[in-house]
């Protein structure tokens, strides 16, 4: 496994990014991975790095790097709910400053490193995000239908922000889409109004309520951890990209 840091110049200064893809002299699809709100720590290379062992080469952009090279906050090795209060205390403000407009130009900037990397193969990326990674790998995915084939969402905040802000969201999207929700972040009721709204869309999706899960459920280094939840996580995305991009833009050698 080849790993590294880099710098994505964007408009605003560079964005410091966690690397990885398999070590084997050869070409793979390209990953774009938003992290949590926590961002890029331990379990978010963990992560990359597990997705990489599939065949990919998965990008984690610090998408707080205006205010700082990753971790943007001190952020404890477990965090419980006793510290959560304290860190999301720090967290708020930075994700309030993070307009879409900003989400917006810096995915421009995200994708066109990215693909300009000499390991990536040509043909379609993926998107993935947790928590508002998620909202942001969507918003990422509408805004660049041509090259975006597939997107996933775990725990997000994807439809929170209103039935017309929803609909823009989806009026371009055109990419494989799959979100796996929290328990404690959406109702039934809700549920169906997003499925629903994604009907209307026309788009491909798969999004669903995993069981016994509250928010966050996928990081290990938190007190929402459900391995089981994990588990079904990779299940759901793996064969997405699987379909999306190894089947349309295949490992090539150099």
């Amino acid at each position: 496994m080849l790993t590294k840091m880099l710098h994505i110049p964007t408009a605003d200064g560079q964005a410091d990014a966690f690397a990885a893809c398999p070590d084997r002299g050869e070409r793979h699809p390209g990953v774009l991975m938003y992290a949590d709100g926590f961002g890029i720590r331990p379990v978010l290379r963990e992560m990359a790095c597990e997705l990489a062992g599939h065949g990919y080469y998965v990008l984690v952009p610090n998408f707080f790097y205006r205010h700082g090279q990753a971790p943007v906050i001190e952020l404890p090795e477990f965090i419980g709910e006793e510290a959560r209060p304290a860190v999301f205390a720090q967290l708020m403000p930075l994700i309030e400053a993070h307009t879409a407009e900003r989400v917006l130009s810096d995915a421009d900037a995200y994708l066109r490193f990215l693909t300009s990397r000499p390991e990536v193969a040509a043909g379609p990326i993926a998107v993935t995000g947790y928590c508002i990674g998620g909202l942001l790998a969507m918003r990422t995915a509408a805004a660049h239908p041509d090259q975006v084939a597939a997107v996933a969402g775990f725990h997000g905040p994807v439809g929170v922000e209103g039935p017309d802000s929803l609909r823009r969201l989806l009026a371009t999207l055109t990419a494989q889409v799959h979100l796996g929700h929290a328990e404690t972040d959406l109702t039934p009721e809700a549920l169906g109004e997003l499925n629903r709204a994604l009907d209307a869309a026309g788009v491909g999706y798969t999004s669903e309520i995993y069981p016994g899960t509250v928010h966050g459920f996928t990081m290990s280094d938190t007190d929402a951890f459900n391995p089981g939840a994990l588990q079904r996580h990779w299940d759901r995305l793996l064969p997405l990209l699987d379909r999306t991009l190894t089947a349309r833009g295949a490992t090539a050698t150099d």
